[in-house]
């Protein structure tokens, strides 16, 4: 990972998705102000793993190459089952179509290629606001 500039330091970071390109792609999302939530399983979050959405906390994103490129802040966090995602969050993903059942689609295939689906699996839901988008040195 390249280096956070001092007043980043300590800050969370993570990349979206489950591959660099991927990474990279959601990236896109967040850049151009199209995804603005994001999801992940209940199981996912703990201690040696992901860490817990918070609100107010403001993270770093990082692109597929583990450069630091943008930092979002957490707006909001709730828990709900896979099936009570509603459109509105799945539009706010930002994602394919934007439609619930696109979003359904594509997160069944990427949690089934990540530990298992089940449609009442619990997933931590967060919402956030970008922040500011940093230099990257290619």
């Amino acid at each position: 990972m390249s280096e956070l500039p001092d007043r980043l330091k300590g800050a969370v970071t993570f990349s979206f998705g489950d591959s660099p390109t991927m990474a990279d792609e959601l990236l896109a999302l967040v850049l151009d102000g199209r995804k603005t939530a994001t999801c992940g399983r209940v199981n996912d979050f703990g201690e040696g793993k992901e860490t817990l959405p918070v609100v107010g906390r403001r993270d770093v994103v990082l692109d597929g190459a583990g450069r630091p490129a943008a930092v979002i802040e957490t707006m909001e966090v709730a828990v709900r089952r896979f099936e009570e995602v509603d459109e509105a969050f799945a539009y706010a993903e930002g994602e394919g179509f934007r439609t619930l059942d696109d979003w359904r689609e594509g997160h069944e295939r990427y949690f089934r290629r990540n530990g298992g689906f089940s449609p009442d699996m619990e997933l931590v839901c967060e919402r956030f606001r970008l922040v500011e988008v940093l230099e990257r040195q290619i």
